[in-house]
């Protein structure tokens, strides 16, 4: 038997060995700045075959020998067609330049936008930064995030909230990477605005679904966000002014036409008319993004990029507060063969925060840092079959927090929490495959360990059980340790291991038509400690340990694609359902904040969501957008351990705080002419979900309320509608100056949208009243922006 194996793989690799074919490779570039363009088309018409290049522009692809010809296209670029002739592995690079079109042509130009039919890449949404500009934003500032949120399958926990949720997940099982490196808190002024500056940003993914085997350690999305790599041709600067904020971007050669740098900054300053009307109080953020690239020769590059932001809030100067994240990525890019494209990274992230309370007189400190490396290949084997495989170790630092006076005069003693540590790695390898015309599929598979390292002290719980249920009060209990344990960080406390299948496989009738269904295991082991919907900046992270065991998730999602009228529309049409375990979920009354034992305040539960998702967008012409609904549920429950046990909500399922039934958003753009542009968003939700008190009691002079089951109730529903205009002068003749102006309305028919709801009794009536807070209500924003 094993003979005959052996001369089966002899036949089969002899069979391969024995095609003339060649390898052609190459790097596809803007022709303007030299940036490398994703994603791009490299097609061979008579041979019926092509592919795309990668995220760092490269491609290759084998091909037989002969004169063949060659069509390269990128929508919003002019194709190319050239005639080439093959007789040996060949190198070619192609620079593009962007397209002129007239106005009755087409104007969308975010290739990456349209729908790939024959691609088995599913619940993927990308936009390019072009369009995000063009839309309607608070206060004038282009988010990144919150256009996002215009998309099916997307929405966050209000005005104001921080984060976002995909398909019923809760914010913290976001994987969010700039230059491959983690971003833990994603907003700046507690969610009113994101972290990413518009204008250093190249491209993004957001993957929702079918997630491939490179990502893991989130369980519901992946946001995956490269910056700009730098002009290497010329020096360019662009910038805009507004009412709150202004930012300035330049980029140029180091060495020209293989070095090149990038560097932006934000800030905002509407702090600073407070200080004109004496007020103390202030709140602005800043932000830095710089990168650095170098070619070394046709197969090696470097590249070194950063962020560096923070955000400052305080109160009279008596209450400070100062948090932000900082991350930093050298990679070297290298073509190990003709067909192998290697990338070796090494990251670092820190999220810190920091508070100051002058009238109690100490200091907080607390945050996560983590120092990953990564080597990932890309492995062109033929035209129909593409590898991806690799490693990656992830070492991390918990501090749960720090406190320490901060006067002679404090009467607070310096205490530290117990600092955390624990080790992630994975192997991956996944493969792209085209089995034929109208099948293809990608499938792998992921190993991810977690060592849960050594602290200096572990409390110890008889039967490892540090939650009790009290049958005489009906309640949940803390349970105090037996004793401690104290081990070094350089010991490993507990090993977690977890394969992560991944399938994603799509059947195309034709060329607009196909159906795609996907499945996706994967673990997360980090935790946000939170029992808020939307997280804030003094929430902390903890590992996966001896009391919490790591999340895991199954999804499953199937979908149908088409694109109508010569690409002029497409319609997407997915329906997913996501089974989650390990759920945390806290106790009634659970203190999380400076809990050294937080352990003793947490449940494990499970989560479960599933919906519908429609897309339908118009592609090309003057107007031009799309509409986005998503019907959905998403639920959690926490049984009881035992059968005297209740649980959480008496063990039933109830809503999350980010559920919302109903999701609809419309967005348009329409050129009105040459110099005006206009667009609008308009958005519906289902109200997010509460907890109303429905009855009351007294008790001596106490007035006490009684709730209802958690959860059970709604706010009222969410709408609002955004309109904004651009005005762009004509550019004048052999002028290199560029700019443009952006008036905008931020919820134009002044809707008082509920932040929440608080009840309380009328001091004059004595009667009970509910009362909405609600954050905005109808706010006009321009800005200035300008490139040269």
């Amino acid at each position: 038997m094993k003979k005959s194996f052996s001369v089966l793989l002899f036949f089969f690799f002899s069979f391969l060995h024995a095609q003339d074919t060649y390898n052609l490779k190459g790097v596809i570039k803007d022709s303007a700045n030299n940036e490398n363009l994703t994603g791009v088309n490299i097609l061979f018409p008579d041979l019926g075959t092509g592919t795309t290049s990668n995220e760092y522009g490269f491609y290759s692809i084998k091909i037989p020998e002969g004169t063949h010809t060659i069509t390269v296209t990128y929508l919003g670029y002019t194709s190319v067609f050239r005639e080439i002739s093959v007789t040996e592995n060949t190198t070619l690079n192609f620079e593009l330049e962007e397209a002129s079109e007239s106005l009755e042509e087409v104007i969308i130009t975010e290739d990456v936008e349209r729908l790939n039919i024959r691609k088995p890449e599913m619940s993927v949404n990308k936009l390019e930064i072009s369009t995000i500009q063009k839309l309607p934003v608070l206060f004038g500032e282009v988010d990144i995030v919150k256009s996002l949120l215009l998309l099916p399958g997307v929405s966050n926990a209000g005005e104001g909230s921080s984060g976002f949720n995909v398909r019923g997940g809760a914010a913290d099982q976001n994987l969010i990477l700039l230059d491959e490196a983690t971003i833990y808190n994603s907003s700046h002024l507690f969610g009113l605005f994101s972290v990413f500056n518009p204008d250093a940003i190249k491209n993004l993914k957001l993957y929702k679904g079918g997630i491939p085997a490179e990502y893991g350690g989130r369980v519901s999305s992946v946001l995956d966000i490269y910056q700009k790599d730098g002009n290497s041709k010329k020096f360019e600067a662009k910038g805009g002014i507004g009412l709150i904020s202004s930012r300035l971007l330049a980029e140029g050669p180091i060495v020209k036409d293989k070095g090149s740098f990038l560097v932006g900054g934000r800030s905002s300053y509407a702090h600073l008319f407070l200080k004109l009307t004496d007020n103390d109080n202030s709140a602005y953020f800043y932000d830095l993004n710089t990168k650095l690239s170098y070619k070394l020769d046709d197969n090696n590059t470097l590249l070194f990029s950063g962020y560096f932001g923070r955000d400052v809030f305080n109160i009279s100067e008596s209450f400070n507060n100062i948090y932000g994240n900082t991350v930093f990525n050298l990679r070297w890019n290298h073509i190990l063969k003709d067909n192998i494209f290697t990338n070796l990274s090494m990251i670092y992230s820190d999220y810190y925060y920091g508070l100051t309370l002058d009238f109690v007189g100490f200091n907080w400190n607390s945050g996560i840092k983590n120092m990953n490396i990564k080597y990932d290949f890309d492995h062109y084997v033929n035209e129909n079959l593409e590898l991806n495989y690799g490693l990656q170790s992830t070492y991390y630092e918990f501090n749960p927090g720090e406190i320490e006076p901060n006067s002679e005069s404090s009467g607070i003693n310096y205490e530290e929490l117990i600092k955390k540590y624990a080790f992630e790695s994975a192997a991956y390898f996944s493969v792209n495959h085209t089995f034929s015309e109208n099948f293809s599929a990608e499938y792998g598979l992921r190993y991810s360990t977690f060592f849960r390292l050594g602290q200096e002290e572990l409390n110890l719980y008889e039967n490892d059980v540090a939650v009790r249920y009290n049958e005489t009060f009906g309640i949940y209990e803390s349970v105090d340790p037996i004793s401690t344990k104290s081990l070094s960080k350089s010991k490993v406390e507990r090993v977690f291991g977890n394969l992560e299948p991944r399938l994603a496989m799509a059947y195309s009738f034709n060329d607009d038509q196909s159906v795609k269904v996907s499945y996706n295991r994967m673990t997360q082991y980090l935790h946000l400690i939170t029992n808020t919907s939307s997280p804030t900046p003094l929430d902390v992270w903890a590992p996966s340990g001896k009391y919490i065991e790591p999340q895991l998730l199954d999804q499953v999602a199937i979908g149908y694609f088409q694109n109508l009228k010569d690409e002029l529309y497409s319609v997407e049409i997915e329906a997913y359902y996501k089974d989650l375990k390990n759920r945390l979920d806290y106790i009634d009354g659970a203190n999380l904040i400076a809990n050294d034992a937080i352990e003793q305040v947490l449940l494990s539960g499970e989560a479960r969501a599933y919906g519908l998702e429609l897309l339908l967008r118009k592609n090309k012409g003057r107007f031009s957008g799309w509409l986005a609904y998503t019907l959905s549920r998403s639920e959690q429950r926490t049984p009881g351990r035992t059968e005297i046990e209740p649980g959480i909500n008496n063990g039933d399922w109830y809503a999350t705080g980010y559920d919302k039934t109903h999701d609809l958003s419309f967005t348009a753009t329409y050129d009105l002419s040459e110099k005006w542009q206009l667009s609008s968003n308009f958005i519906f939700q289902t109200g997010l979900p509460t907890t109303y008190p429905t009855a009351q009691y007294r008790f001596e002079h106490l007035t006490i309320p009684v709730y209802s089951e958690r959860n059970s109730n709604r706010l009222p529903s969410y709408h609002r509608l955004d309109l904004s205009a651009t005005y762009t002068p004509k550019k004048k003749r052999n002028g290199s100056f560029e700019s443009s102006w952006n008036f905008g309305i931020y919820n134009a028919y002044n809707r008082m949208n509920a932040l929440s709801l608080t009840f309380r009794q009328n001091e004059d009536t004595r009667v009970n009243e509910a009362v909405r807070l609600s954050l905005f209500g109808i706010i006009p924003s321009v800005t200035y922006n300008f490139k040269f």
